[in-house]
């Protein structure tokens, strides 16, 4: 009798031990997941706090390798960069005016970090400012409308809000989580002194232009050439269309193979 007692007790202590073993892994797995999610979001955050800096060099490093298969950026309409050098293209010899300011604030983060922890997903929406002051001459080359009625220092002023989405892929590289690729969406953006419905119907064809920032002098700097067309454009506010969602808020997923196929 006393023999069966211990067996049925070496038993019960085998199967709690089995629970608890079962518990700890899930939990940890957990903790992985949180701490995975709370990466990503803080280098996306690091992002955006280096392009506010006019620090945009700091922003390579926080890209996958060179020769990493399937990077990839979309900023505008105007194309697609698919390789390490083209997408880092966009972050070298940036100029910081004197007088301009970017504040770029980044909001309603959804990121979902794969099943097997080796990729991640995010989208956010942005909310910011973008200014800055342009020569007479250089502002005569462009439209009238983006400019502030008053001028400064004998210059141009142009002074936007503007809002954004942005759609971003990670991946984990020798356990540092990096960016692979992105895409923003621009929504809206209106001058201080007017509206971004009035603004908005006379904007749209600016969405497709390759206009990457205004440099120093406030001369305007264009984009690189792209390595592909735009597959999937983006659709900027209309007061004539209705809201889409795009980007779709990325749902759980096992591997990034189940969102590529």
């Amino acid at each position: 009798m006393t023999d069966i007692i211990e067996t049925d007790a070496a038993a019960e202590l085998r199967a709690e031990v089995a629970q608890l073993k079962e518990a700890l892994a899930a939990t940890t797995l957990l903790a992985r997941r949180a701490a995975d999610r709370g990466e990503v979001e803080n280098l996306f955050n690091r992002y955006m706090f280096f392009h506010n800096a006019f620090l945009d060099e700091r922003i390579i490093p926080l890209w996958v390798a060179e020769g990493t298969p399937g990077i990839r950026a979309q900023y505008t309409n105007a194309g697609v960069y698919t390789t390490w050098e083209s997408v880092t293209r966009y972050h070298r010899g940036r100029p910081s005016p004197v007088g301009k300011l970017i504040l770029h604030a980044t909001t309603t983060p959804v990121i979902e970090v794969s099943g097997d922890g080796e990729t991640a997903r995010g989208v956010w929406i942005m909310a910011g400012t973008e200014s800055g002051l342009t020569e007479p001459e250089q502002a005569a080359t462009m439209p009238s409308d983006m400019y502030s009625p008053r001028d400064v220092q004998g210059k141009k002023v142009w002074a936007h809000w503007v809002w954004c989405k942005y759609a971003i892929d990670f991946l984990k590289q020798d356990g540092q989580w990096r960016i692979w690729r992105f895409r923003c969406f621009e929504l809206a953006r209106a001058p201080f002194e007017e509206n971004w419905v009035s603004f908005g119907e006379k904007n749209q064809a600016a969405f497709d232009l390759d206009l990457m920032y205004f440099g120093d002098d406030g001369k305007p700097v264009f984009m690189p050439p792209a390595d592909e067309p735009v597959q999937d454009a983006s659709h900027p506010y209309s007061p004539s269309t209705v809201q889409q969602l795009q980007p779709e808020p990325p749902e759980p997923y096992a591997t990034i193979s189940e969102i590529d196929e």
